[in-house]
């Protein structure tokens, strides 16, 4: 476990390697998640820092992720990219994990923009839907927060009464209503991981209010907050994880679906940017 001021150290020496590339402020960072990174694409006059250049990152061991920082300006605004995120199930810590949004933070970003894959557990949702995430459920069996707290970086007991920005997530409906694109609200639910779920713990995360469930995104969202940044989080949903009509998962088919639903996202999320204030 980090102190307290190694880590405002380990994050300092992570800005000042980003400074030697880049003086850009983002206003707003963006996690891309499985099969959704093509929207840093978007990003014009953009400046990378591969993961692997930037102290104290750990390096991505999903094939989908390709482990860069990209920054540059998404509809008008300054933003910067994690093209590739860590996962608890890759043997990476939690701090790990969350380090890159204190790097953003520092960097003077004041919203973190989060998206991810996910199995859809509510039984109006299908395949290849866009879910706003309303709230969410921790179940990955460990915290970021653990251990010491640096008042410097955020108060040692987070309020979590509104993780994601209600702001944001209208607006997000309007953008959707306005591009004539469907989306769904729900609650998304984070195991450990990475083994896909049984048929008995789909119906009890079903049980307990989860509308959706991948293995990502909760940690990040918990430093956030932690950070004082707004949130905004929407999951791809890959999958339909029905208890009573299982079948065996399909990672191409996942994969497969998590591309049809990356032009829309991309949408979304640029026209998003645009409107944040």
């Amino acid at each position: 476990m980090k102190g307290t001021s190694e880590l405002r150290e380990q994050i300092n020496e992570a800005v000042a390697t980003v400074r030697k590339n880049t003086d850009s402020t983002p206003e707003a960072a963006i996690i891309l998640g499985t099969g959704l990174g093509a929207l840093a694409d978007r990003i014009e006059g953009n400046v990378s820092c591969t993961y692997d250049e930037l102290p104290h990152f750990p390096v991505p061991t999903v094939a989908t992720h390709e482990g860069r920082l990209v920054f540059g300006e998404l509809s008008g605004k300054s933003v910067v990219a994690m093209q590739g995120r860590f996962h608890y199930y890759e043997g990476y810590s939690m701090q790990q994990i969350t380090f890159p949004v204190r790097v953003a933070k520092a960097l003077g970003a004041k919203t973190l923009i989060v998206s991810n894959a996910a199995g859809g557990l509510n039984p109006q949702f299908r395949a290849g839907d866009m879910m706003l995430i309303t709230d969410q459920i921790n179940l990955m069996g460990d915290n970021p927060l653990i251990g010491p707290n640096d008042d410097e970086l955020g108060p040692r007991y987070p309020d979590m009464s509104e993780p994601y920005s209600r702001q944001l997530i209208e607006i997000a409906e309007r953008i959707a209503l306005e591009q004539s694109m469907k989306v769904q609200k729900g609650v998304y639910v984070a195991v450990a991981g990475p083994n896909l779920e049984t048929a008995a713990e789909y119906r009890f995360l079903r049980y307990i209010g989860a509308d959706a469930v991948g293995m990502s995104t909760i940690p990040e969202v918990l430093v956030a907050v932690h950070a004082g940044l707004r949130v905004f989080g929407v999951s791809a949903i890959t999958d339909e994880c029905l208890p009573d009509a299982l079948k065996p998962a399909d990672i191409e088919e996942i994969l497969r679906a998590a591309a049809d639903i990356e032009p829309r996202l991309t949408k979304l999320v640029c026209h998003l940017v645009g409107e944040m204030q």
